[in-house]
């Protein structure tokens, strides 16, 4: 319940945040302290349901669903404020679609979940990507400082509209460079972690419960 709890909160976080980045530069500076603090929750939820013996398959579920939305939320933002090329979020939507839509096939004919005992994943490469603290940690990093950057941007931006000179011209360019690097390096994690989950879970959809006719007709 907790940990829910959390995954909840995070959410609902998230929509103050993006009603603070739309402010005067003050007031994006929180919102960019503000999104460090909502990537931090979804680490803590899981280890708060881990330490208090609560996990559970929707637990699990919960807080992939709350990842999505967080994503999705401050990418779609960024892009409609022009700092985030169009094909980021649709690439980030269209793998989320796809391999959340194998996890529910898997969960609903067969109880088998993303991670854990249970998990839907068959190789251990898929595991390894998906799984392991070092592919987890290194995504994670990549979304905290791309977020983190992207929103900087945002405050120093208004920044220069309101006459505040912290940051020299120069420097903010090379800031929009490097962050732009490491939004695509986000991508392509994002990209390398989601085709694995494809791959072992194509049983679900073009195998084993596909209807006889279509299979045979393809």
């Amino acid at each position: 319940m907790a940990a829910n709890i959390i995954t909840l909160g995070r959410i609902l976080l998230v929509f103050l945040v993006i009603i603070f980045f739309q402010m005067g530069f003050l007031m994006r500076l929180v919102a960019v302290v503000l999104t460090i603090l909502v990537i931090y929750l979804d680490s803590l939820d899981g280890y708060v349901a881990r330490k208090l013996g609560v996990a559970s398959d929707f637990g699990a579920l919960f807080d992939i669903t709350g990842d999505r939305i967080v994503e999705h939320i401050y990418l779609i933002f960024y892009t409609a404020m022009g700092i985030v090329n169009l094909w980021v979020p649709i690439i980030f939507i269209t793998r989320s679609f796809l391999v959340d839509t194998l996890r529910s096939v898997a969960y609903s004919k067969e109880g088998k979940t993303p991670f854990g005992s249970k998990t839907m994943m068959r190789s251990s490469i898929t595991r390894f990507l998906t799984a392991s603290r070092f592919s987890r940690a290194i995504y994670g990093a990549s979304k905290v400082i791309a977020f983190v950057l992207l929103g900087s941007i945002l405050a120093f931006q208004q920044a220069y509209r309101q006459n505040i000179n912290w940051l020299p011209s120069d420097t903010f360019s090379k800031i929009v460079l490097i962050t732009t690097i490491i939004v695509w390096i986000m991508v392509v994690f994002n990209l390398i972690r989601g085709i694995p989950v494809l791959i072992d879970g194509r049983t679900y959809l073009f195998e084993k419960y596909l209807p006889r006719s279509y299979k045979a007709d393809n």
